[in-house]
């Protein structure tokens, strides 16, 4: 078995050229959740290149942050728009991002690779690396032909995140990104983020637990504010 420790994640196995210039505009962001206001007053801009950690203790409302920003929950107040030249809907901010969030999204009846290859063609692949070098990337390739529902935790999160690699977009939406990762697994997932922005792209985490990544920038959630 490979080990994805033994694989250091390169910016050339991410994208041939770099992203073209961008910014994820967020204006007076309200968000409700079960009835409840819980996200309010959220003013965030973040461009290609840049790294931005969402923090602060369960329940304050990273994961509805996140959702959000990714189209699949719809804001109370305020907007989120992606903008970058010939995008012609700014609003449409969802065909412009990679979401990770707490379930993995993997089939456990298709193999490792049937279901890398089910997001490849459903999301799109153009420009992102092979099936084969995506799992390769992160330790899998052995396990290609192996039925997902035998990966351990950390293989399927490690499976999700190979989706990173086979399709190319250039903002990324991360939810607790290093959950059921090992130490050295959440070390070469660092190394993927980190050439993910030296490619242009950008990248916003929420998590509660310490992520290395140089030159990041934190937003604190307390209790409907922010800090």
């Amino acid at each position: 078995m490979l080990y994805w420790e033994k694989r250091t994640p390169k910016p050339e196995i991410l994208v041939s050229l770099p992203f073209q210039p961008f910014r994820l505009l967020v204006e007076a962001l309200g968000v409700d959740r079960g009835g409840r206001r819980v996200i309010e007053g959220i003013d965030l801009a973040i461009a290609g290149g840049e790294a931005v950690l969402v923090t602060g203790p369960n329940g304050v409302g990273k994961s509805t942050l996140l959702r959000a920003l990714a189209g699949l929950s719809r804001p109370a107040i305020g907007s989120v728009r992606f903008l970058a030249d010939g995008v012609a809907d700014a609003d449409e901010v969802g065909r412009h991002i990679h979401y990770l969030g707490h379930r993995d999204a993997v089939k456990p009846a298709l193999t490792v690779s049937e279901n890398l290859m089910f997001w490849r063609d459903f999301l799109g692949g153009d420009g992102g690396a092979s099936v084969e070098a995506a799992l390769d990337s992160v330790g899998l390739l052995d396990l290609a032909a192996l039925p997902a529902a035998y990966l351990s935790a950390g293989q399927r999160r490690r499976l999700a995140i190979a989706r990173f690699i086979a399709v190319r977009r250039p903002l990324w939406l991360l939810d607790e990104p290093t959950a059921a990762l090992d130490a050295a697994s959440e070390a070469s997932l660092v190394d993927l983020m980190a050439a993910h922005l030296q490619t242009g792209g950008a990248i916003v985490a929420a998590t509660h637990l310490a992520i290395g990544l140089a030159g990041a920038r934190s937003l604190r959630l307390v209790a409907g504010e922010m800090a």
